[in-house]
């Protein structure tokens, strides 16, 4: 995947900042230049619109975004894949899928939606009101969907963060296995580290700031 990004060009480009925001939807190329910041070729200075890269991202494409005032809808897939990394190590005799990356997979889609509505900064998980599993992923399961009620987008101009909240349901196959109350993410300004791996002000964590 990461040399026909970086070596063949079927069709798939960079967009403009206000076609990134007029987006319904995004290919599997598309989410992995967004994981790479080489979706859009116009950022603006303070856009850090971005997803983890593979191993960590965890979805695949985007099949719908939308807006209706504070509230929105998104929905995601992810295939599963036999060798997937978690299943060589959770558990030995027992792959499955550990249930917190379906929930980081709902944060991760939180986090873009803030980007994708104009939000300035880099995202981070805020936490979550109730998470509750009902089934498992497992290595012959085929695909991952998330359908996400976007409940809440909130931009607090004084500081230039941003702020989603979302219910979600993550199925398997068609069937739903995790309810996620009340997913919440922020963007926030000048809270990178483009300086690693060298020491440098946002080099160390801790409680962040109010």
């Amino acid at each position: 995947m990461f040399f026909a990004l970086e070596n063949s060009h079927d069709g798939t480009s960079a967009v403009t900042y206000e076609e990134f925001q007029a987006r319904s939807h995004f290919s599997e190329e598309e989410v992995l230049a967004i994981a790479h910041g080489r979706l859009i070729d116009d950022a603006p200075p303070g856009c850090k619109a971005r997803l983890p890269l593979p191993p960590m991202l965890m979805v695949d494409r985007i099949e719908h975004v939308s807006r209706k005032g504070n509230r929105g809808r998104m929905i995601a897939e992810r295939d599963v894949r036999l060798d997937d990394w978690f299943f060589q190590c959770h558990f030995l005799g027992d792959p499955v899928q550990p249930g917190c990356l379906g929930v980081d997979g709902v944060w991760q889609l939180l986090g873009l939606y803030c980007s994708w509505n104009g939000a300035l900064g880099s995202g981070r998980a805020l936490g979550c009101a109730e998470v509750e599993f009902s089934g498992e992923i497992r290595p012959h399961d085929r695909v991952v969907r998330y359908e996400i009620d976007i409940v809440r987008y909130q931009e607090l101009p004084q500081s230039g963060s941003a702020i989603t909240i979302g219910d979600a349901q993550v199925l398997v196959d068609g069937e739903v296995i995790y309810e996620i109350k009340r997913a919440k993410v922020g963007v926030f300004r000048d809270i990178d580290y483009v300086d690693y791996p060298w020491p440098s002000e946002h080099s160390r964590g801790g409680r962040m700031g109010g």
